[in-house]
């Protein structure tokens, strides 16, 4: 990424990675992602916020060098996840005087998980501000947005929020503000989706400190930056809301067509009695656009057939993402077949029971779905009208 200014004194000095697909060996990035790392210089003091991805210790090197940095004096850490702190090491080699700045449990976990001397780390405590000489950074402690020693800093004069991964995006682009933010929501959503979420309470918080910040920018640790933080700012007020859409969700998976008949046929009778319906075949679906939709909908319902004696493995890995992701999902439930037995409906509900959310009773068959069958999904359909008619604005 090349060296942009953001505010006189304030410059972007981050890392573009176009090429990633794939996120902590788990979160699918089709569109990449960036490492945004930021230098305030006061008249007196410089500070580094934030680091990049050990593979990109290069660019911030060089990107630094272009800034004309001899020194520096303070390296923000926001967050310990190595995809901000990685290049930490090898910074303070290159600046043997700079002093580490973060929150007690960043601390330890620097220590621990990149080796860092710990008598090159300064505490701070939550609103604490830092003089640069006509630049102040203020800390914001933020436990649990998203892991407890999380951390946001704001740059008063210039009315600045570097949020680390509050607000962020994993999206690669050559552009430096979110201008489009249309273009952007799509990722910030999916963003949200994955990371985020299963924090809601500590993101809602948060959202409500930041909101009465004197705020111009915002600047998160991953993807563009917002220079009008009116929208993204609305989004997650309503992605945190405990508001739900008149959505049901069908993640499924059919082996020899029954599952997949029954979905067919649910789904229609949802159409019908004027339900949205997302549904999801597990062994194509992407499972990011999955917790996209997990963020709004009323209603899951899983759908899976039984191997052996439990739910297919595709629907248990998705179950499992969903139950520790926590949507705000009003009611759950399961359908499918059976050959001979088992537990599928068990296994599935047990992992689901994780969501604070009322089982629905489930439509579990054996064999290929006949006419009661097919009149139990009816009644189901009908059941999840009147809930959504109770919980649905």
């Amino acid at each position: 990424m090349a060296v942009r200014e953001i505010a006189p004194g304030v410059h972007a000095v981050g890392a573009v990675d176009w090429n990633l697909r794939l996120f902590d060996a788990l979160i699918g990035t089709p569109q990449g992602t960036s490492y945004n790392a930021f230098v305030v210089k006061g008249s007196e003091k410089t500070a580094l916020i934030d680091t990049v991805d050990p593979k990109f210790e290069e660019e911030i090197l060089k990107n630094l060098m272009r800034l004309g940095l001899g020194s520096l004096d303070y390296i923000v850490i926001n967050h310990a996840e190595q995809d901000h702190s990685g290049t930490l090491p090898l910074l303070l080699e290159m600046f043997p005087s700079a002093t580490v700045i973060a929150d007690e449990k960043c601390r330890d976990l620097l220590v621990r998980l990149l080796l860092v001397p710990e008598d090159r780390i300064r505490i701070v405590k939550d609103g604490e501000s830092l003089d640069l000489g006509g630049k102040t950074l203020e800390f914001m402690v933020t436990p649990w947005v998203h892991w407890p020693e999380t951390m946001l800093t704001y740059e008063r004069e210039d009315g600045i929020l570097f949020s680390c991964d509050l607000f962020g995006s994993h999206l690669a682009t050559s552009e430096l503000y979110a201008d489009d933010f249309m273009r952007i929501l799509p990722a910030a959503k999916r963003y949200y989706a994955e990371i985020m979420m299963p924090f809601r309470a500590s993101v809602r918080a948060a959202l409500e400190r930041v909101s009465a910040l004197d705020l111009q920018v915002i600047a998160p640790s991953h993807g563009p930056l917002h220079r009008d933080p009116i929208p993204i700012l609305d989004s997650y007020a309503e992605w945190t809301s405990d508001a739900v859409k008149n959505l049901v969700l069908i993640p499924y998976v059919s082996m020899h067509g029954s599952t997949a008949k029954m979905v067919s046929f649910f789904t229609d009778a949802l159409i019908e009695r004027g339900v949205e319906v997302q549904p999801y075949d597990l062994t194509r679906a992407d499972l990011g656009e999955v917790a996209m939709t997990a963020v709004d909908a009323a209603t899951i319902v899983f759908a899976a057939p039984t191997v052996l004696f439990g739910p297919h493995p595709a629907a248990v890995h998705a179950s499992y993402l969903l139950s520790i992701l926590r949507p705000k999902t009003k009611f759950i439930s399961v359908i499918g077949s059976y050959g001979w037995g088992g537990k599928t409906v068990q296994h599935l509900t047990e992992t689901l029971s994780h969501l604070d959310a009322e089982m629905i009773e489930p439509v579990y068959v054996r064999g290929y779905p006949g006419g009661e069958d097919l009149a139990a999904l009816v009644e189901l359909a009908d059941t999840i009208v009147k809930k959504h008619e109770d919980v649905v604005p």
